[in-house]
């Protein structure tokens, strides 16, 4: 015989337990958050011979909520938007909801591969895009013919 835990009304199946428990619903989409709740953007990073592209995907966001810092070889990605809705004299909150968005990123660049003076940073469409240039020594030169003599 084994012992079966049942939560709530006797007979119904679990099932409905959970589509009925809040916290389902509060934590669906809690996946890609950090331990403080806040969003962590989902980054794509790309490489070529002349350069490496990261991508972030920050929807909703202005290119003055970022701010992009080199630390020798660090480059930090960190944003904060804090909005309020306001509201007009003569009336009361019934529900108020503020939206505090922030999040850090970090990655380590290899000092002797890119070209950290020529980084170029662009926000378009909810993407924020950087292109980081490798540096000219490192970057793959397609054959050279040696002559024989």
């Amino acid at each position: 015989m084994s012992i079966i835990k049942r939560n709530g009304t006797q007979g119904l199946p679990s099932f409905f337990n959970d589509f009925l428990n809040k916290d389902l619903w509060n934590n669906w989409d809690m996946e890609n958050n950090s331990l403080t709740g806040t969003t962590i953007p989902a980054v794509n990073i790309r490489e070529n011979n002349e350069s490496f592209t990261v991508e972030m995907a920050a929807p909703g966001m202005n290119k003055e909520d970022f701010k992009i810092e080199l630390h020798g070889n660090n480059l930090m990605i960190t944003s904060e938007k804090n909005t309020q809705d306001e509201t007009k004299e003569g009336e009361r909150y019934t529900k108020k909801e503020f939206s505090y968005q922030s999040f850090s990123r970090a990655f380590t660049l290899a000092k002797d591969v890119v070209d950290a003076e020529r980084i170029e940073a662009r926000y378009e469409n909810g993407v924020l895009r950087l292109l980081i240039p490798k540096k000219e020594e490192v970057k793959q030169k397609g054959p050279r013919t040696i002559q024989i003599s």
